[in-house]
């Protein structure tokens, strides 16, 4: 994990926001914390020096949340009829500022479901940033995060640190899973991860460190700059946007480390999409990433074909 590929993949996706798919309905209207009476604490703790308490906000017609000081896994289990014993961690982008708990998070968790895949929203502890949702949303200056100081890019060290709390947070899902593998019907070694921005960053930062040992990667417009390839060798899907503003100049290196490690990869890129696509219903043909995903993940076997 401590290899220079990924320290520079790290950083180059914790200064990614996560900005959405479409433009209208962009304005940031505060909500209260929804109930979520299913979500389970994972005992990473609070955030190490954490001011600013949990919130959210509504955005492009889905849910945010922000300053996230205490990391909980939502489970979706499916129909006992359909469950099949895969799972999947499903990891929000944003960032690591905000969290898109609807757009990539409970709705991909509810269509998995429906292919009858166990899945567990990961809502992690994030970086702070203002308690208030107008200061947050203030337009920054040039140079400048939303909300925050300006963009400078940190060292690997800095980077590695920063990272840590969400590292804990991730691998304590795949702990919790495993613990209760037998009640959620779920197979210990068929629990994969698919991550969306940020959160495709916290995806493959969990495969490389080795505790978690995810059995496949969904990398959902991540940076793809090359990093180092488990020893698993684990398969890895990837989808990304021609016209994604993050990454207007992407050489692919990802695609090429996993190529040479003679490991498993599909690459789907999309002429449009744009960032944070999701699940949002678009004309372009980046919606059909998911169907894509559920293809690729029946074809090595994790979903049953159907008969």
């Amino acid at each position: 994990m401590r290899s220079a590929s990924v320290f520079k993949l790290l950083a180059a996706a914790a200064v990614a926001l996560a900005m959405p798919a479409q433009a209208q309905d962009d304005v940031m209207r505060p909500i209260a914390i929804p109930e979520q009476p299913t979500a389970i604490e994972l005992g990473t703790g609070r955030l190490p020096g954490a001011t600013a308490e949990e919130s959210w906000h509504s955005q492009y017609g889905s849910k945010f949340a922000r300053n996230v000081v205490v990391a909980t896994l939502t489970p979706f289990l499916p129909d006992p009829a359909k469950a099949n014993g895969t799972a999947v961690v499903v990891t929000p982008g944003g960032g690591f500022r905000t969290l898109s708990m609807e757009n990539e998070g409970y709705d991909v968790a509810k269509a998995l479901n429906e292919h009858g895949v166990a899945a567990f929203v990961l809502k992690y502890r994030l970086n702070q940033t203002p308690a208030s949702l107008e200061e947050f949303a203030r337009p920054p200056a040039p140079g400048a995060a939303p909300g925050g100081p300006p963009r400078t890019r940190p060292s690997p060290e800095q980077m590695m640190a920063g990272l840590a709390p969400m590292l804990a947070d991730s691998k304590a899902a795949f702990d919790l899973i495993r613990s209760r593998a037998a009640e959620w019907k779920v197979d210990p070694d068929r629990i994969g991860m698919v991550g969306f921005s940020a959160g495709a960053m916290l995806t493959m930062a969990t495969a490389t460190a080795g505790d978690a040992r995810p059995a496949f990667l969904g990398d959902i417009y991540g940076p793809l700059m090359p990093m180092d390839v488990p020893e698993a060798k684990t398969p890895l899907f990837i989808a990304l946007a021609a016209d994604d503003p993050l990454f207007p100049q992407t050489e692919f290196g990802l695609i090429k480390s996993w190529k040479d490690a003679g490991a498993p990869v599909e690459f789907h890129y999309y002429e449009q999409g744009g960032h944070g696509f999701g699940m949002y219903p678009k004309t372009t043909t980046s919606t059909g990433w998911f169907d894509a995903f559920v293809a690729w993940m029946t074809m090595h076997g994790w979903i049953p074909r159907a008969q």
